[in-house]
């Protein structure tokens, strides 16, 4: 294994504590142990706090987008580990300004059931009132019909971004939920991996793969994909990632979309830029508009070589709130 680390069980202590340092005016940690993230500075009064969380491994998901108008806070386990409730708890305390939080997360075992004792006990003790939108969107991990089953990927950066901009217009719970689940609920997502990556604590790859391989569908920790053959070329994987997002939800003519072409870690910007204009030749061969396309390095699986794309639906509304300003270390909208 060849990382840039210390002791393998500090790897999250000190990347936390060096993303802070780097950006004090948008990060503070408090919490156990530091592993929940805050936006600097005091809470907007009655602004609803908008909450996330799950394994480290990820970044900019979750921790990198805490900042205006994303996350107010997020609770960051061990390497694609679940944090504890405690910390759970403890985020959504500090994202509390006295209009409830909404709890906004990927849809995982652990981090829902950690989740929701959280938010009972706040309720509970705190009289701290919450909901829960759960990301569910990678087309692979389930059929339509099991949409509850789903895997929670990329697609919940953009449902961050777009309650994140109903909650800074100082809207309801009810509505920041509503815009959420919505965002949620229109989007689509797919994934490829080339190789595995390595959880610094375990010290080998997660799966293995030969040089020659890849594998469609996989997770973003290594979770089956749908199937695993011979590398194929560019054109080829982009095209069916296409395929398989839009036989899911079909695009039709004057439709408004984001799509994003994410790096999973390792895929350089240039190999993203290459399936991306196969993805808009065909979006746009189907009489859709493409709206803000992100191709970059959104959500990643530490040092995976592959990409997902995502597709996010839009309306008026949602769009207006998609490109309404935003501001972490990873991410800004003017």
């Amino acid at each position: 294994m060849k990382k840039l680390l210390n002791d393998p069980y500090k790897y999250v202590d000190e990347m936390l504590v060096g993303m802070c340092a780097a950006h004090p005016e948008i990060y503070r940690q408090t919490g156990e142990g530091g592993r929940v993230i805050a936006r600097a500075g005091s809470q907007r009064p009655d602004k609803v706090g908008i909450v996330s969380g799950g394994g480290s491994g990820h970044l900019p998901v979750f921790t990198g987008y805490v900042g205006h108008g994303l996350l107010d806070a997020c609770a960051i386990g061990d390497v694609f580990a679940s944090p504890s409730v405690e910390q759970m708890a403890e985020a959504m305390k500090v994202a509390h300004a006295g209009a409830g939080v909404l709890r906004l997360y990927g849809n995982y075992g652990g981090d829902v059931m950690n989740f929701d004792m959280a938010g009972e006990q706040l309720e509970m003790e705190e009289d701290i009132q919450s909901t829960t939108v759960l990301l569910a969107d990678d087309v692979s991990s389930a059929p339509p019909e099991e949409g509850e089953k789903r895997r929670g990927v990329a697609g919940m950066v953009y449902a961050f971004k777009i309650a994140g901009a109903a909650a800074e217009q100082m809207r309801s719970l009810e509505e920041v939920t509503r815009i959420a689940q919505e965002t949620a609920d229109s989007c689509r997502s797919v994934g490829a991996a080339l190789t595995p990556c390595t959880i610094p604590q375990a010290g080998k790859a997660t799966f293995e793969i030969a040089d020659d391989e890849m594998e469609m569908g996989m997770g973003i920790h290594g979770e089956p994909g749908v199937w695993r053959d011979k590398l194929k070329p560019a054109d080829d994987i982009a095209h069916e990632m296409v395929d398989r997002l839009i036989a899911d939800r079909a695009i039709d003519s004057g439709d408004r979309l984001s799509v994003m072409v994410n790096s999973l870690g390792a895929t350089p910007p240039e190999e993203l830029y290459i399936l991306y204009r196969v993805v808009k030749k065909r979006v746009e061969e189907l009489g859709a508009t493409i709206v803000m396309p992100l191709v970059g390095r959104y959500a990643t699986s530490m040092e995976m070589s592959g990409v997902s794309m995502t597709f996010c639906f839009l309306n008026q509304e949602r769009e207006a709130l998609l490109q309404a300003p935003a501001r972490c270390a990873f991410w800004q909208v003017e």
